[in-house]
């Protein structure tokens, strides 16, 4: 119910790493989705995550970098163990993995949904749901560029590969560019209709790739915008998509969980993969010798397949997540639970990575009072006191009214016996 995270986690932590490239691995230990993705030349690993944690991995062994206040969505990393992150709590964090210092590079005024660094490492642009990008330099104290022109949402960027450029795709269902030194716009390249998704653009900047809400997945020329390809598979929307210049493939991820592998040598699909058992691809990134390609979803976990070989391998989330059982297996009240709560609680004393904090004991419990968990000023300041009159409160009027101020996700049961049944759910399943 309460969309939170603390900075302790679990001392143990099941994973499987293969160390060499071309195989099948997994990175486990987050406790919720894997949002974002992010690989280094020195064999780091970054994985941002629903948790409001973002892992650095090596050699499968993750270092947690603790500090956002809500769900991690993008993360890219500077080497050196520099890293920075952003995500639903509308800031950019730059961290030192070796101190495990870290301080807000800066805002937006909503979520931020993705991040692209530079070519020579010295700035990092951000698209956010407030229709704005903004390009950041990481040297502390200098004032970002704010670029202002999208009627709608942005949802991805990327640099040209000399820097000079900014590409962004935007709910508005436009690709355009922007001078990357000054945030003047350039061209409107695409007008798509649908809301664009992603985007990559080719190592040599001929070509532009995109993938939009309505499953197009297309490549327009540069600089013009010009049709030049058509990858459109019959299933929406398109979600995430990066690109190997060396290994000449495109990876495009969609909401049905398959990953289609596009060759740019000779324009052909190499593979189409169904990487899930169920639900969306949201984060691609390909190793740096383009051997394997990594992915985020619904699983706590990101997988790795090896190119060479997709299909072979596991599927993502090869046990059912609870909150995708159906429905006749489960009591309404169990059923309220996972669809409203699952995500960010656990309902057993140890509380895992989850965003927010267990719920084992929350009857009688004041709100904001277990140990170890960093709370919303909110909570912390609240009399609240967690009991049948107080959950059903919260879920009849809404977290935003209910609490405001705090990062409970907007959300109601407005049935009044949905809210009982979820209660008594409650009530047996955290019993001390």
């Amino acid at each position: 119910m309460v969309l939170l995270f603390g900075c302790l986690f679990p001392l143990f932590l099941m994973f499987s790493f293969a160390v060499s490239a071309q195989e099948f691995f997994t990175l486990k230990g987050h406790g919720g989705p894997v949002k974002g993705i992010s690989a280094g030349e020195d064999g780091t690993i970054l994985t941002a995550s629903f948790d409001n944690s973002v892992g650095l991995w090596r050699d499968g062994a993750p270092q947690w970098l603790e500090g956002h206040t809500a769900a991690v969505n993008a993360v890219a990393y500077l080497g050196k163990g520099r890293v920075v992150s952003a995500g639903d709590d509308f800031t950019l964090r730059l961290w030192e993995a070796a101190t495990g210092d870290t301080r807000v590079l800066g805002n937006h005024t909503a979520k931020i949904i993705q991040l692209a660094l530079s070519p020579d490492g010295q700035r990092v642009a951000s698209a956010s749901w407030d229709r704005t990008i903004k390009i950041w330099s990481l040297e502390e104290g200098a004032a970002p560029i704010e670029i202002t022109g999208h009627a709608n949402i942005v949802n991805d960027v990327a640099f040209s590969p000399d820097g000079k450029r900014l590409y962004s795709a935007s709910a508005d269902g436009t690709l355009r560019v922007w001078d990357a030194g000054t945030g003047e716009a350039l061209r409107r390249l695409v007008n798509h209709g649908f809301g664009i998704n992603t985007l990559v653009v080719s190592a040599d900047e001929t070509w532009i790739a995109y993938g939009a809400v309505d499953g197009t997945t297309r490549l327009a020329s540069l600089p013009e915008g010009d049709p030049l390809r058509d990858f459109t598979a019959d299933r929406r929307p398109i979600l995430a998509m990066t690109y190997h210049a060396g290994a000449a493939r495109i990876a495009v991820g969609d909401a049905q969980g398959y990953i289609m592998l596009i060759d740019t040598e000779d324009w052909r699909i190499s593979n189409d993969f169904r990487a899930t058992l169920s639900g969306p691809i949201w984060a691609l990134a390909f190793a740096p010798d383009g051997q394997n390609i990594h992915a985020g979803g619904l699983d706590d976990a990101m997988y790795s397949w090896p190119v060479k070989d997709l299909g072979a391998a596991p599927q993502m989330a090869n046990t059912e997540r609870s909150f995708l059982k159906a429905p006749e297996e489960m009591t309404n009240g169990e059923r309220q639970f996972q669809r409203k709560c699952s995500i960010c609680h656990a309902l057993g004393p140890d509380g895992q990575r989850r965003a927010g904090p267990t719920l084992h004991g929350l009857f009688g419990r004041a709100a904001g009072t277990v140990d170890g968990y960093t709370y919303s000023p909110t909570l912390q300041t609240s009399d609240i006191v967690w009991s049948d009159d107080t959950i059903d409160l919260l879920f009849d009027l809404g977290p935003d009214h209910y609490v405001p101020g705090s990062k409970m996700p907007m959300q109601r049961i407005t049935k009044p016996q949905d809210r009982d049944d979820l209660i008594a759910f409650l009530k047996q399943e955290t019993s001390p």
